[in-house]
């Protein structure tokens, strides 16, 4: 049984060129819709282009095998990763070979050339899969082991990446993307020889003579020339490019070797004989902030064009090399992350597909619960990547497409009398608190509210034990159409410091939250991480340079014997190392849960009053504050932990602490604070799984209205910045509308009185609490190195009964396969 392809209501390319004026009776909220279109999370709209055939779980690159009849897919997401094959006759998926952890796939692909076999990437079983080819199908063979410890004996995760073959077919070239090296193996004996190479290395591209491998440093802005032709690999060359180089492809002659750069919005042209490089910009205009990200390449057969896909503005570049600029844009899926072209057609995997949509069916993610929550409805797994395939437009009606693009990413400016539309323009607010929290979704706290979009049967946390979120949102504004912009923490934390995820943490995430062996890709000071250069990515940086005050309560900051450091110099300059970071045995608010390990000193709203009193008094109130209050995060049903309800109380009193010491301070007439989730992982929403909690809590805001404008975490980043006087950090806060509606020119003074929560925060979890044995092996130490799917499920028992069955979730903002006519059916596993 094939998977069938979604059905072609956007047709022809003529049909999905709607123009911007089209989109008014699209839906305001974010998801897929029944037309074949979506709006992503930030607000985008997304029309792809062509034949869409529905992919698996986050697929991040492809291969046309030789014949060009078939074209493999890798599909490297959080839940099940799997190996497809597409026939590209038909579009449809005619085999999936699934991988559940600790077994995986990562980027790399490559076809013998001779296409009897396919050579995939194991990541995090430091392996390469071999597959035989015949008939139309793969059959997987013994693989090709990689060292896992070095010749003094000592642990090694080479987490092999990009894969490429010699035309001979005698050795393939790998990338250890985490060790910093390459490798190369004798396909006859199966011999593995390593040598160093630039920092994370990721994909690789063999000369046409077989004698040069070119390796891209993802961590770096330059590439390795490897020479492959003695018995030891070496590298023969360093070559300067963009920052953080994607994928690569090579022109016939083997002359010119183009790379994707993607924090650098450029593609540079290589010269590989010289070791020199130019570079032609993909940004949608010039001057355009980072955020065009782009990641694959191809080139159609005559050489003339070139094809780059740009994941950050959901389209794909045509690259005239005559010209070496871009001659228009073709609007794609959500995230496309890899190209191939054949027999005309380019075919382009979108990562994330149309998006998820609404997470609130059965199996949906629950924080009092610590069964697994279905793939399909964590926002961690639950995306469906799509295939578009299309014959490259070209004359007027790529000026068309490119038109199309540009109204599906046109940027939202609006201001007003509170909010300057631009930076440098006076604002009556003077002083702004970020208040940053973790993983709720709307309907779990403000369900019930009784205004704004709620599903009071998703409602967890009411007003016993999140009195003053509810409370706020009553009296100063409901926000009830904010998404966050990123599935988990680990990008989360990315997009609410720096409104953007670059690529290295997109692919590396859901290795990592699945036990596949990557690093958490965030809250660090990795050159790989930052989505800029390294000193000019976050939104504190930015602050810094403009001469803008600020202090830092939480964000980014690590234990060091008993106080908190930033590793970012300027951050930590500005750090209240008194103020405790991350850590769920210590509590948000005095008077809750007593510390469940020493070390835990002022509870985190206690030691923050006590920093903001002094500046009051002393009239230094800075201008920006960052403030991290974690502990709505919870450890679900852990034995002798607070229960989920008295975890999000604690942290639901610290927040009205908070405003209740603002509001009666002499501050109180020119602050704003914004309160936000960094994601929305922990629960299920009837609207978008990455629909989340945000207040707006100022003068200038208290009305008790409802706004119902789309939001998003770029939204409030731009909105600070905005306020702050500087500029956007990248095209997605540029193009995120800013929270002016939630303001009012008219500001009412009142005070706000903190509500004590009326549950118990003392209150543990006993043995007998649904699922604790499965909580107790569960890691709650770091952000999010737990099975989120498991916790959401005990919380949900927790606070319903241990007999309650936990709603599914849902995705709209990004595209879910179930409920939807676009999606395809399922697919039989065995082909």
């Amino acid at each position: 049984m094939k998977f069938k392809t979604i059905p072609v209501i956007i047709g022809t390319l003529s049909c999905v060129l709607v123009g911007g004026a089209a989109f008014a009776a699209v839906s305001t909220f974010a998801g897929p819709h029944e037309d074949g279109t979506a709006v992503t999370s930030i607000g985008m709209r997304v029309t792809p282009t062509g034949q869409q055939t529905s992919l698996g779980d986050l697929p991040l690159n492809s291969a046309i095998s030789p014949d060009g009849k078939r074209l493999a897919v890798t599909n490297n997401g959080q839940g099940t990763q799997s190996l497809q094959l597409v026939d590209l006759a038909d579009h449809e998926v005619d085999q999936t070979i699934s991988y559940k952890s600790p077994e995986s796939l990562y980027m790399g692909l490559a076809w013998s050339p001779d296409g009897t076999k396919l050579y995939a990437s194991a990541a995090a079983n430091s392996k390469i899969r071999t597959y035989s080819y015949s008939g139309g199908k793969l059959a997987e063979g013994a693989p090709i082991q990689l060292p896992t410890t070095t010749p003094a004996g000592k642990a090694l995760n080479l987490f092999p990446a990009g894969l490429a073959i010699t035309p001979d077919g005698k050795r393939l070239v790998v990338a250890d993307q985490l060790a910093d090296a390459v490798s190369v193996v004798d396909l006859s004996t199966g011999n593995v020889s390593t040598t160093p190479a630039g920092h994370r290395p990721l994909s690789v591209t063999v000369s046409p003579d077989g004698t040069t491998a070119f390796v891209t440093n993802q961590g770096a802005s330059d590439l390795s020339a490897v020479d492959i032709t003695g018995a030891e690999p070496k590298v023969s060359r360093t070559v300067t490019v963009g920052l953080h180089p994607n994928k690569s492809v090579l022109s016939k002659d083997g002359r010119t070797l183009y790379v994707a750069n993607g924090d650098d919005d450029t593609v540079s042209v290589v010269d590989t004989a010289a070791g020199t490089s130019s570079s032609v910009s993909v940004a949608p205009e010039k001057g355009a902030p980072v955020g065009t990200n782009p990641t694959g390449l191809a080139l159609d057969e005559a050489g003339h064009r070139l094809f780059v896909s740009n994941s950050g503005n959901n389209d794909v570049a045509v690259v005239d090399l005559a010209q070496n600029a871009v001659a228009g844009v073709v609007p794609v899926g959500w995230y496309p992350s890899s190209l191939a072209f054949s027999a005309g057609t380019l075919h382009v995997t979108n990562a994330k597909g149309l998006g998820a949509g609404p997470n609130n069916g059965p199996g949906h993610p629950n924080p009092e619960s610590t069964a697994p929550a279905a793939e399909n409805q964590y926002s961690g797994s639950m995306i469906v990547g799509t295939l578009s395939s299309f014959s490259v437009p070209e004359g007027g009606q790529l000026q068309k497409a490119s038109e199309q693009v540009k109204n599906n990413n046109r940027p939202d400016t609006a201001g007003g009398n509170i909010i300057p539309r631009q930076p440098g323009q006076e604002s009556p607010i003077k002083h702004l608190i970020y208040v940053v929290k973790e993983n709720r979704t709307y309907d779990q706290v403000l369900g019930s509210l009784g205004k704004g979009n709620g599903d009071p049967s998703l409602n967890l946390f009411g007003d016993e034990s999140a009195p003053n979120m509810r409370a706020l949102s009553k009296k100063f504004t409901t926000i009830d159409n904010f998404y966050a912009d990123a599935e988990v923490s680990a990008n989360g934390w990315n997009w609410v410091a720096s409104a953007n995820s670059n690529p290295y943490a997109e692919q590396m995430w859901p290795a990592n939250y699945s036990g596949r062996k990557a690093p958490y890709p965030s809250e660090g000071n990795a050159p790989e991480i930052a989505a800029q250069q390294p000193d000019n990515t976050y939104v504190w940086q930015r602050l810094a340079k403009a001469g803008v005050s600020f202090r830092n309560y939480g964000f980014y900051v690590s234990n060091t014997a008993g106080t908190f450091n930033a590793a970012d110099p300027v951050l930590d300059a500005q750090t209240d190392h008194n103020y405790h970071g991350y850590d769920l045995n210590c509590p948000d608010s005095a008077g809750s849960f007593a510390p469940l390990k020493p070390g835990c000193g002022t509870p985190r709203i206690e030691e923050w009053a006590k920093d903001f009193q002094s500046q009051v008094t002393s009239g230094t109130v800075p201008t920006v504050q960052f403030v991290r209050l974690p502990n709505d995060h919870t450890q679900a049903t852990r034995v002798g932990a607070p229960t989920p309800k008295a975890y999000v109380a604690d942290n639901d009193y610290a927040l009205g602490k908070l405003v209740d010491t603002v509001s009666h301070s002499s501050a109180w007439k020119d602050t704003a604070i914004f309160v936000t989730e960094d994601d929305a992982q922990n629960g299920p929403d009837h609207v978008d799984a990455h629909r989340t909690l945000a207040l707006a809590i100022s003068p200038y805001t208290q009305t008790g209205k409802v706004d119902s404008t789309f939001y998003s975490t770029a939204s409030m980043v731009r909105t600070i910045g905005l306020i702050a006087g500087i500029g956007p950090l990248t095209q997605f806060d540029a193009f995120a509308t800013p929270m002016n509606a939630s303001f009012t020119a008219k500001p009412d003074n009142t005070p706000y009185t903190a509500l004590k929560p009326s549950y118990d925060m003392t209150t543990v979890n006993g043995a007998n609490a649904p699922m604790a044995p499965q909580v107790a092996t569960q890691d709650t130490a770091t952000e999010d190195k737990i099975d989120e799917q498991l916790f959401n499920k005990s919380i949900w028992q927790s606070v319903n009964g241990a007999d309650s069955k936990m709603p599914e979730p849902q995705h709209s903002v990004i595209g879910s396969g179930s409920g939807s006519s676009s999606q395809p059916a399922a697919k039989d596993p065995d082909g």
